[in-house]
């Protein structure tokens, strides 16, 4: 939302010239973020390696110089100081993931971050507003209290008797959050992400900004992009979005349709399943799971477990948490996980015992899930068009529909608004083209959704990965970690048809 004071803000920028872009860009900018200080980086050594620092933004955009909030920074430096080309700034989604705990995991791993990579740029990750360590949203008075509410979850409602306590929970959870996060709960869209992004840009000096966007970090490199055209030296999209599905649906979708439904996600679930059996088969003992027809006893898994909950090892698996187990196939290198649990399911009788709900919650990533993505997306707010759609969904996409109904139900629930998220335009022409890359089989950022949202923007590209796994975190290809780190050392796009094939298949 632009102020009046934002328009005021313009007029100064535009006497001062402070902002300049190349002229085959689109010129706009988030006035409110050019006169906003740039924050000052300490960076200090904070072991591994590793350096981290502070930055100082402001709370609200609407007023620049009032309220700060601290953002928590990593980096790694570049290996070969005399080929250094800047910053890569990596956001690895969620929304709600640590990005100082992420990059301190993952910048060994090869795949994603090559020594080719590291040797020529800083890595920089940071906790996004909200998130762990950077004004991070919390919804309960104790960590206790926090463990014992999300231990007590009840699961996905499998048929119309668990929905009531599933939708009284969620509300419960939407009440936590405002009656305790404060006043962040206003200022936590990725629109103020992308802000923020913006001004650590500045700090570390770089003249345009060079990103790689893993899952939702593909929304907020859209968002970016779309704020600051002309302020782009590369950016890679990883496993990325329908952005207008996203936030707002198309059409009335915003307010008649939940929202991972209407990016269609349940379908990239059963295609990705679908994959996950072929494999399965052609893997032969090499999956658990494979003696006979796996389609076969997966339907028999599943009319058992409507009878009762099937007990495998000491554990209780209802209908429902048989059908999420099925549909986690983000990660490939559990596929012998998920087909050893299928077979034991498969072998196993039903029972009548109680299903087991829930484990010990221990960070803030879901609840700044829920902040972030509430705050970034129009929902439905009546519980009945969510059971409706449970019934329409299953219907459409078997087993898998109703994940794509009630997987973010508290957002039906949430009282908190930014007035400053981002709800488009999603085209204004970039400085420079957009990589975006897509596993086949994504049950997450399913790849019809990667078309859809390139589609959307000015500049950009999609380039398959032939396999399956979400974003190159889990689709290993070094094939497509060296399309990437080539077009992030040049800004030139690999040929249209490109294409990569993971590095092994997933039952080896």
């Amino acid at each position: 939302m632009r102020s009046r004071l934002g328009v005021l803000f313009g007029a100064v920028v535009a006497l001062t010239g402070l902002i300049s872009v190349p002229a085959f860009a689109d010129g706009y900018s988030d006035v409110r973020v050019d006169v906003a200080a740039t924050p000052k980086l300490d960076w200090t050594d904070c072991d591994g390696g590793f350096q981290c620092a502070t930055a100082s933004v402001p709370l609200d955009y609407d007023r620049p110089f009032g309220q700060k909030i601290d953002l928590a920074l990593i980096r790694l430096r570049a290996g070969d100081p005399a080929k250094r080309i800047g910053s890569l700034f990596v956001n690895f989604g969620g929304p709600g993931s640590s990005g100082v705990d992420r990059l301190r995991q993952r910048a060994e791993r090869t795949w994603i971050f090559s020594p080719e990579l590291k040797a020529r740029f800083d890595l920089v990750s940071w906790d996004p507003r909200g998130i762990a360590r950077s004004a991070g949203v919390r919804c309960f008075p104790t960590e206790a209290e926090q463990q014992a509410f999300y231990a007590a979850r009840p699961e996905m409602p499998g048929d119309p008797s668990g929905e009531a306590a599933f939708y009284a929970d969620a509300k419960a959870l939407a009440a936590h959050c405002q009656s305790q996060a404060g006043e962040i709960l206003k200022h936590v869209s990725t629109a103020n992400t992308a802000r923020d992004l913006e001004l650590l840009r500045r700090a570390v000096g770089d003249a345009k900004l060079t990103y790689h966007g893993i899952s939702y970090g593909t929304q907020l490199g859209a968002i970016y992009a779309n704020l600051f055209p002309g302020r782009i030296r590369a950016m890679a999209f990883d496993g990325s979005m329908d952005f207008v599905g996203n936030v707002s649906g198309h059409g009335d979708q915003g307010t008649t349709v939940p929202l991972d439904s209407r990016q269609d996600v349940p379908r990239g679930i059963a295609e990705t399943f679908e994959y996950f059996l072929q494999q399965c088969t052609l893997a032969g003992p090499k999956c658990a799971f494979s003696a006979g027809d796996p389609r076969a006893k997966w339907e028999a898994i599943v009319a058992k477990a409507k009878q009762g909950p099937i007990v495998v090892d000491g554990t209780s698996y209802s209908y429902s948490a048989i059908v999420n187990a099925a549909g986690d196939l983000s990660i490939p290198s559990g596929y012998a996980d998920t087909a050893s649990l299928l077979q034991k399911l498969y072998d196993a009788p039903a029972t009548r015992s109680a299903f087991a709900s829930g484990e010990p919650y221990l960070s803030n990533r879901d609840e700044a899930f829920n902040a972030i993505q509430c705050s970034d997306s129009v929902f439905p707010r009546d519980p009945a068009v969510y059971s409706a759609a449970a019934v329409s969904e299953d219907r459409r996409v078997p087993y898998f529909g109703r994940i794509g109904v009630f997987d973010m139900m508290s957002c039906a629930f949430w009282q908190a608004k930014d007035d400053d998220r981002y709800v488009g335009p999603w085209n204004r022409k970039t400085s420079a083209p957009i990589l975006v890359l897509n596993a086949r089989f994504d049950p997450s950022t399913p790849l019809h959704g990667a078309y859809d949202g390139a589609k959307q923007l000015a500049r950009a590209q999609v380039n398959v990965i032939e396999g399956s796994g979400h974003s190159t975190m889990f689709a290993i290809s070094t094939c497509a970690e060296k399309l990437k780190r080539e077009y992030l050392f040049t800004g030139v796009l690999p040929p249209a048809s490109a294409s990569c094939k993971v590095d092994a298949p997933p039952f080896g």
